[in-house]
Formats: structure tokens, sequence, C-alpha cells
């Protein structure tokens, strides 16, 4: 390795998991506040960088039984204002884990995120059982009702179908609570990392993994230390790491695979690249969790959001590569058949659709949020 400054990760998220108390929220979340800046601080203090900390609960539905529909709005609205005061991100859990669950909850969801700015969320449409198609169901419900009636459609930015996602995942919005709560995970963002290695091995994948494979143990099993430090001093439960290389913008995976590979994203030798990522990550000596894989949204990555309009890579392209890796269907207009991929191997993965109400086909999406890149939208073939 040239004797440069190593390219560091930052940590994306500190996510709190807390078992939230309908008579006493307000307390929770300005107690569970004061536990994550104190984290943050330990881990800045230790050399890593800190995007931002979030709490995530269990499904709301638990917290909000016996309220009426606008007694639920009226209390997300709060929440939302509460987390925005103390400059957190806020998951509130899923609307359906399960077929048996009642599917007005997914309804109640979509207009929950309608009428809110910051809170996000999520529905489970695979699990051990199988596939759950009522899930499925209300799930497209759900993103179609939220492209209608949220400003600029935007806030299905803030919703995911998830596929067999285990509890106390730190990465949004998939991230959800089953427990009693007082736990911690941590989540990076990687793709500076990955971008360095695959410079200096370019096309050379059992190079590229090893050495990729070095640096990020090294800055997983350092981040670890923190965590259990955290852990020791605040009596918080240190759940564990995803080291998935999230991109984020100008940071971007899509471009560091193109240095790996010498051609455009969506060419021959990305899936190689994916399966580098992925088994590099899954091979960090700490307490994994979440995705633990490879993430390639088309909208919070600048190379991806140009490959796309350029029409480089698709819908079918990203779940060819799910295959070796945990990506997906990330922030894009248009809908795929994950849940069956996620089940038959057994591995989590997300469907984020973002469609937009008045456009059309050749259109270009408009979205204002800061975490996204515009791109084209295309036909689903």
């Amino acid at each position: 390795m040239p004797a440069d400054e190593p390219a560091k990760p930052k940590v994306r998220a500190i996510t709190a998991f807390l078992k939230l108390d309908r008579a006493r929220y307000r307390e929770q979340v300005q107690d569970t506040s004061q536990i994550l800046r104190r984290a943050k601080r330990m881990i800045e203090a230790g050399g890593y960088q800190v995007e931002g900390v979030r709490i995530t609960t269990q499904p709301f539905p638990d917290y909000t039984r016996g309220l009426s529909r606008l007694d639920v709005l009226r209390f997300f609205r709060d929440y939302d204002a509460l987390a925005i005061h103390y400059s957190l991100a806020a998951n509130i859990g899923p609307a359906m884990l399960r077929d048996a669950d009642d599917p007005s909850q997914a309804q109640t969801l979509a207009e929950i995120l309608s009428a809110t700015k910051s809170l996000e969320a999520s529905l489970v449409i695979a699990g051990e059982d199988g596939i759950q198609w009522k899930c499925i169901e209300a799930a497209a419900t759900l993103v179609k009702f939220v492209e209608e009636h949220s400003p600029g459609s935007a806030a299905n930015f803030n919703f995911a179908a998830t596929a067999m996602l285990a509890p106390d995942a730190p990465f949004y919005p998939g991230s959800y609570h089953v427990g009693d709560g007082r736990r911690f995970a941590i989540g990076t963002e990687g793709a500076n990392v990955v971008d360095r290695v695959f410079s200096q091995t370019s096309g050379n994948a059992p190079m590229a993994t090893e050495r990729l494979t070095q640096e990020l143990n090294a800055h997983a099993v350092a981040i670890e230390k923190l965590a259990l430090q955290i852990q020791k001093k605040t009596g918080w439960t240190y759940m564990g790491i995803d080291a998935t290389p999230a991109p984020l913008r100008e940071v971007s995976i899509g471009a560091a695979i193109e240095k790996f590979t010498g051609s455009r994203f969506g060419s021959s030798g990305a899936m190689t690249a994916a399966a580098a990522i992925t088994k590099a990550v899954q091979s960090v000596p700490v307490k994994r969790i979440g995705y633990s894989g490879l993430m390639l949204p088309v909208m919070e990555d600048s190379l991806h959001a140009q490959r796309w309009s350029e029409g480089t890579y698709d819908v079918d392209v990203l779940l060819a590569y799910s295959a070796v890796c945990g990506a997906g269907l990330d922030t894009i207009p248009m809908a795929g058949d994950v849940a069956t991929l996620a089940f038959k191997w057994r591995k989590p993965l997300t469907a984020r659709l973002l469609p937009v109400k008045g456009k059309k086909v050749g259109d270009r999406t408009e979205f204002e949020d800061p975490f996204l890149v515009n791109t084209l939208i295309r036909l689903v073939p």
C-alpha cells in the first residue's frame, strides 16, 4: 500500500433501539438522546466522524393500540417534532411483520409518512416462513398512496419493504426492534475505503478481496472497541456493526467498482467486484448485524444515478447482483421481484421505490432531498 494516509470510513449512524412507552415517550426520547450524544463523542474521540444518531422502536401498532386514527396521526406529528428538536433520525418500526397482522396498519403508516417530515418505517414482505403476499400487497398500496399524498411524492424515501432482515439493524428505513430496548448498533459509511483499495488492485479479485478485508477488519475492530466502551459506560447493550460500505452522493461505491473493472457500472466484472466487497464485509472479525453486504442505491450515489440515466444497468442487473450481495432495489422509481430472491437465498434485501406523481418515463426526478441525486425515470421491463 502507498504511504499516504489510509482512507477512513465514517460512522453513518449510531442507532439506539427503544421499547417505546406512549405514556412517557418524551422522557424516553430525551434520555436516549443524551446516551446517543455521549456515544457520538466517544466514537469521534476515537478518530471516527459520526454522520448522525438514530432511534428505532418496536412496530408502531404496539404502542398506538387503542388510539383513534386521528389520535395516531396527532401522536406521530408530535413525535416527528420531538425527533427534529433533538436532531435525531426516528424510525417507528414496521406496520406489519407477517401476513396475519392487520393490513389497516399499512394504510395508517401511509398517512403517517405523508403527514410527517422525518419519520421512517418499513413493512416486512418475507421472513423465515416464506414470502408474505398480503404484506406485499399492503406495501404496494402504501407506496402508491404516499406517492399521491406526500409533498413531491418524496416520503417514499422514508419507507422500505424488507425481506429476511433481522431486528436491530442500524441502517434505515428497514431498521426495527422487537425486544426490551436499551440496545444500540453501528452502521458505517465506507465506500471511500473500497474506492482506495480498488484503485490499487484493478482487475485482481483475490488481491482486492484480501486488501479490502484487511482494511475493513482494522476499522471494524477499532470501532467495536469503542462500542464496547460505550456499552460499559452507559449500560446499553451493543448489538453489532453493519460494515456494509454505504455510499453517499460523491462518496460513490459505483465509482469504486468502475476503478476495479475499468468499465462503466453494469458491465462485465461488476458482479465479481460486488462479490469481493461482500466477502470482505462478511469476513470482519466483529459482531455483525444488519445487511453486512453491499448497497447499490441508485439515487444516493452520484455515479449510480448517472449510469442509470445512461441506461448501463437496470432492475434485472440489480437483482442479479443481489444474488451475491445485499443490494435489493434501493431508491429507484420502479418495482421488482425482491421477496422471492431474498427468501430463496435467506439473505436480507430491501425494496425502496420512489414513484413520482405526474412524472412519466423519460422525465427526470426533481426531489429536493439533499441525500438524493436526481436521475431519469425509466420503463420497467
